[in-house]
């Protein structure tokens, strides 16, 4: 089977079809953080980097949204979770899962509200169960604008759940893009973005029973597994000389090399995963929230693979259902990430969630005529093992120190106002 998917491998990267066509200047996308690693080989080397002018910005004034309010009646007695990403893909099926319990009010945070609305609607989400508010992981303003429109909705209520699950993906850019504060997008949105979310959230769910933080994780970010470690580029923040450095243009990368597309964004989500670590250490104790990261399956069929070639489009969830064994639908990749946020066994915190063997190997053939193992479909809920890599401490100390600085949190800003900072 190894030389089956070898052989798949090789030949639809040859043809130049497993990395999607580039993508808008802005896009942001909550399917591209379960993303199968296939999708990373689309290139021999990295390049070297182009900058070019700025562009034009993202996130402006008139994208400013009025505070929304009244939010504590809407809410009732449910549990309030935010949502990024929540307009589609799985963001979109997480947001239906949980909403539809009757249990949850759901805060989608979506670059465009009206999308949010529109899709909410089609996909059943009962009406008074959700609201729509601006978010742009690409501008840090925009972070801190969501922060204070969520604070005047809720008013006295805390917030329960925050789930970080939108992320960009663009392996095949020759050149980088750049957030508004001049970051690499995906090290600025799929990282730093989140990063300055939850630190600013964290007051409000220490004040919260029983609360839970969930920062979506990935199999490309860790190299004990199929698409980490045998799918070339390898995540790897070097000496995160980048970083260090504040991650602004013309930096490109954490390790301070030349930009490289599919590994920008493996590298970020290594980021995120020990970001969850240091969240853990630092604040599990005294907030008593649960943080948590998942991997919840390769959706084959997801939005991103839309401009395709026909063949491609069919052949893929075929070959990670039939094959390796890593397909999952978005429906039940929706349920998984919200059963980190729901169920009573998962009320652990530093965990990396996983099902069906985490995609540490490729499938195998089963009684039932199935493959498993590999992270796909079906099998139930475990704590999965991160590399070594993605487990270093003193790494992620540093990720921290150096992610704080670059988005210029201050302390008075942070929990207890840093005093819990070491």
């Amino acid at each position: 089977m190894m030389r089956l998917v070898t052989l798949f491998l090789a030949a639809s990267s040859a043809a130049g079809f497993l990395a999607p066509l580039r993508q808008p200047q802005s896009a942001v996308s909550s399917a591209s953080t379960i993303l199968s690693p296939l999708t990373s080989l689309q290139a021999a080397s990295p390049v070297l980097d182009q900058v070019t002018t700025t562009p034009q910005k993202i996130y402006l004034k008139k994208d400013k949204e009025l505070p929304k309010v009244l939010g504590g009646l809407k809410i009732g007695l449910r549990e309030l979770v935010v949502i990024t990403g929540a307009s589609s893909g799985l963001g979109l099926a997480t947001a239906v899962e949980l909403s539809k319990s009757g249990k949850y009010f759901v805060v989608m945070a979506v670059r465009d509200v009206e999308k949010a609305k529109k899709v909410a609607k089609e996909r059943g989400m009962p009406d008074g169960s959700y609201v729509a508010m601006k978010l742009e992981l690409a501008n840090l303003e925009s972070v801190r604008d969501f922060v204070t429109n969520l604070k005047a909705f809720k008013a006295g209520r805390p917030l329960n759940h925050l789930i970080c699950n939108a992320a960009v993906y663009l392996p095949t850019d020759p050149k980088p893009q750049f957030t508004d504060d001049g970051f690499e997008m995906s090290m600025g949105v799929n990282h730093l973005g989140h990063f300055l979310l939850v630190n600013l959230l964290l007051e409000d769910m220490a004040k919260a029973k029983n609360a839970r933080c969930c920062i979506v994780g990935s199999i490309t970010g860790n190299t004990n597994t199929v698409g980490g470690g045998l799918v070339y580029p390898q995540a790897d923040l070097g000496n995160l000389s980048g970083l260090e450095k504040g991650m602004k243009q013309p930096i490109t990368m954490a390790d301070g090399k030349p930009f490289f597309g599919a590994k920008a964004y493996k590298d970020s989500k290594v980021c995120n995963m020990m970001t969850v670590a240091e969240l853990n250490r630092r604040y599990h104790k005294d907030t008593g929230i649960v943080f948590s990261s998942m991997y919840p399956g390769c959706i084959a069929e997801t939005a991103l693979f839309r401009e395709k070639r026909t063949w491609f489009r069919k052949l893929f969830p075929l070959f990670m259902k039939y094959v390796t064994g890593g397909y999952v639908s978005e429906e039940e990749a929706g349920e998984r990430l919200a059963q980190v946020i729901s169920d009573p066994r998962c009320n652990k915190s530093g965990v990396y969630w996983s099902w069906n063997g985490g995609a540490q190997t490729v499938g195998y053939w089963s009684p039932d005529g199935k493959p498993r193992g590999a992270g796909g479909s079906g099998g139930e809920i475990f704590e999965n093992q991160q590399s070594d890599a993605v487990r270093n401490p003193v790494v992620a100390k540093k990720v921290w120190e150096f992610s704080k600085k670059a988005v210029g949190l201050s302390d008075k800003e942070m929990y207890k106002g840093g005093r819990l900072e070491d």
